[in-house]
């Protein structure tokens, strides 16, 4: 974050407004550096609560998603790239040239996809949730960036991801901005939460971290920074 020492002693000094935009000097977005983003989920809610047994009651969680995945379908995704796997996709940086977007198609989630389970698994209290990073303009993690995800209770709660170990390959990024990649969808990560009848009727608060990369994620000054939590509790 931008040093206390940054005044506004002279004319020199004062930020202009492009700086609350994107400032040069400090690499912040919007006031916020680039590793300091967290990550989002969808359904769009931090409280999915449900009763398994009455449709009527996830069918929003359901709808939600659903809507959200139609952009991952594969009519839309076979226009994009099949971009190669662990590598940076990174394009001529002219600012009338329109970037080429690397394909992701919903069929990689598996069981989260909606395509077999078309209640993404809240039908048998299973319940699937898909996360996805904010858009970074020019952000290129480090590592091998994937999600983890945990409850926070004294026996674990078994889990699948999609695609494999909850990965977010290294071809979505960089992004590069509205304009120029107008076309861009996120990697999305898909948690599939195996949950048994002793978890059922017990509000669940679970965490999922952006890890193996140089994004921050254990501020606890931010809850979102690198990071998500939400709560989940299935009424059988």
């Amino acid at each position: 974050m931008a040093s206390t020492e940054d005044k506004a002693a002279n004319k020199e000094n004062v930020s202009s407004w492009k700086d609350s935009i994107y400032n040069p000097r400090t690499g912040e977005l919007l006031g916020r550096t680039a590793s300091s983003w967290g990550l989002v989920i969808r359904p769009n809610s931090l409280d999915i609560f449900y009763n398994k047994s009455d449709p009527v009651k996830y069918a929003e969680h359901v709808q939600n998603l659903e809507s959200f995945l139609q952009r991952y379908n594969d009519t839309e995704q076979e226009k994009n790239e099949d971009c190669r796997q662990g590598e940076y996709f990174e394009q001529d940086n002219t600012e009338e040239m329109t970037k080429k977007v690397c394909r992701f198609k919903r069929g990689s989630l598996s069981l989260c996809s909606g395509l077999s389970d078309t209640s993404f698994g809240y039908s048998e209290g299973k319940p699937c949730v898909l996360l996805k990073m904010n858009r970074i303009i020019g952000l290129k993690p480090r590592g091998d960036p994937y999600i983890n995800c945990t409850v926070k209770k004294d026996t674990p709660v078994q889990m699948q991801y999609f695609p494999s170990e909850g990965r977010i390959d290294k071809m979505y990024f960089p992004y590069y901005g509205k304009k120029a990649h107008e076309n861009y969808v996120q990697p999305l990560v898909a948690v599939k939460l195996l949950l048994t009848k002793e978890e059922y009727n017990k509000v669940l608060s679970v965490e999922c971290r952006v890890e193996g990369s140089d994004l921050r994620n254990n501020d606890e000054r931010d809850k979102f920074l690198g990071r998500v939590t939400f709560r989940i509790k299935v009424v059988e």
